[in-house]
């Protein structure tokens, strides 16, 4: 029997305010002025399954169901949202905690890896235990995705138009998942860019939204613990502004990835898997 809530959960939609506005002091055209500047919200957000502390990050207060849902689906803790049995937000003084309940068949097969990851705003390895779980082996993407090279484009625009906190503070990563006409189906924010990923994952989960339908865009460079969540989730096709890892594209390599990045307006460079775009298919380098 699960032990009651400590603290009494707080509103999904109330988290806490993901931005607050501070005074600066601004130098423009040779003179000081007085002025202020909305900053992003950052918090110790800790995910526990079944009562025993998983991970602690620094976070952006919004979307921590998401959230949650996300990093158990992507790190797998569990392999479907039916295997969550519950799932809480509680509120204190130094943070939130995003608590788990797994079905008693999966809680009786989890293996806890203690991931303590307090430290850089959404570290994505950071208190891995080993060097095989920073280097894991990921399942193959299928085939079968196409997009035109336009849609790419459209994608990130609508994004970027979107990103109502990274307008208020410029210090707040995004992550979307968009249809293969680049309409946005779902768009998250968040000070660290695994967050945001994690957040578009669960909530693409909880509505039953296949990944394999689409493609992510990000607002970030593409590290290797992307091109992890992403082959996790099975999409196919990832593009961000800016440049990826060597090994971010050795893995996309592997999984099957589509992997497109420094996306300027309608320009970007295809990394790994043409075979996902039309007209790139049959274009050798």
């Amino acid at each position: 029997m699960r032990p009651r809530v400590a603290q009494a959960p707080v509103s999904p939609d109330d988290e806490r305010e993901q931005a607050s506005h501070a005074p600066t002091l601004r130098f423009r055209a040779g003179r000081f002025e007085a002025g202020t500047r909305a900053l992003p919200a950052e918090v110790a957000v800790a995910i526990s399954v079944n009562g025993s502390t998983h991970a602690v990050m620094m976070a952006t207060p919004a979307d921590l169901r998401d959230l949650a849902l996300g990093l158990a689906l992507n790190e797998g803790i569990v392999d479907a949202p039916s295997q969550v049995e519950g799932l809480e937000i509680a509120s204190g003084e130094a943070g939130l905690e995003c608590r788990l309940w797994l079905t008693p068949e999966r809680a009786a097969g989890y293996v806890a890896r203690r991931r303590l990851m307090t430290g850089p705003v959404g570290c994505g390895l950071c208190g891995v235990e080993s060097l095989e779980l920073a280097a894991r082996a990921l399942p193959v993407v299928a085939p079968g995705l196409l997009v035109r090279p336009e849609a790419i484009g459209t994608a990130m625009a609508r994004m970027s138009e979107g990103q109502a906190l990274g307008r208020r503070t410029r210090a707040a990563h995004a992550a979307a998942f968009a249809s293969i006409a680049g309409q946005i189906l779902c768009l998250r924010e968040d000070v660290g860019r695994h967050n945001a990923l994690d957040k578009v994952a669960g909530h693409l989960a909880r509505e039953g939204i296949d990944p394999a339908g689409g493609l992510l865009v990000l607002t970030s460079r593409v590290s290797v613990e992307l091109i992890q969540k992403a082959a996790v989730m099975g999409c196919g096709l990832l593009a961000a502004v800016s440049v990826p890892t060597q090994l971010a594209v050795a893995q996309a390599e592997r999984a099957g990835i589509t992997l497109v990045a420094v996306v300027r307006g309608d320009e970007f460079e295809v990394f790994t898997h043409p075979g996902r775009i039309a007209g790139a298919e049959t274009t050798s380098g």
